[in-house]
């Protein structure tokens, strides 16, 4: 089956009529918009059904839609995005599930893909989106005890504390901010000269 804008719209909305929010296509690439409740389901039957295909999940990635364009200030405020590859069929596809601020849940799909599984975590640390039924749903790039997400278009770029490593107590820690000046402006022959006069 060739992927094409009504293939996949008829397929999906005949299998789950009102949980397909939309469709949408930019430079042959297809987006298929689903609510959370659905995602599991939705790539479920992606893998399994054999016009789809869709055997690998290539990455699960959060977006923050915080001052974005013209993107409503109503709207909800992330997305949890599913990128899939089908190997037998040669296509692509994107899954996007929008979640809101206050309550940024997803289910998990480590059941369908075991490769979300650091993925997940990644949108987890990075953006705060929590999947539900997730097995081990803990940080993956930063600190344990890292306060914010860092991907988070409204965290601080600057800050008055450091982090580092602590050999003594075996942990990171974090104290303010010690800044050492540094001149990082090559010295010249000419000028070693005029100081020694």
């Amino acid at each position: 089956m060739a992927l094409t804008h009504d293939t996949i719209e008829g397929s999906l909305r005949a299998k789950f009529s009102e949980a397909i929010q939309g469709v949408s296509e930019y430079l042959g690439e297809f987006t298929v918009e689903v609510p959370p409740e659905a995602i599991n389901e939705v790539c479920r039957f992606l893998r399994d059904d054999p016009d789809f295909a869709f055997d690998q999940l290539i990455d699960v990635c959060g977006v923050d839609y915080l001052a974005y364009k013209d993107y409503p200030a109503e709207a909800p405020r992330f997305a949890a995005v599913y990128h899939l590859l089908s190997l037998s069929h040669n296509h692509r596809l994107r899954l996007k599930a929008f979640v809101g601020e206050e309550r940024p849940v997803v289910p998990s799909v480590v059941d369908v893909w075991a490769s979300a599984n650091w993925f997940e975590r990644e949108a987890f640390d990075m953006f705060g989106i929590i999947f539900e039924g997730h097995p081990d749903l803990r940080r993956i790039l930063s600190d344990y005890g890292f306060a914010g997400h860092a991907f988070r278009k409204d965290f601080p770029l600057e800050g008055h504390v450091e982090m580092r490593y602590d050999p003594d107590r075996g942990r990171v820690v974090y104290q303010p901010v010690t800044i050492t000046e540094r001149n990082l402006v090559p010295r010249t022959h000419w000028q070693e000269a005029d100081e020694d006069g």
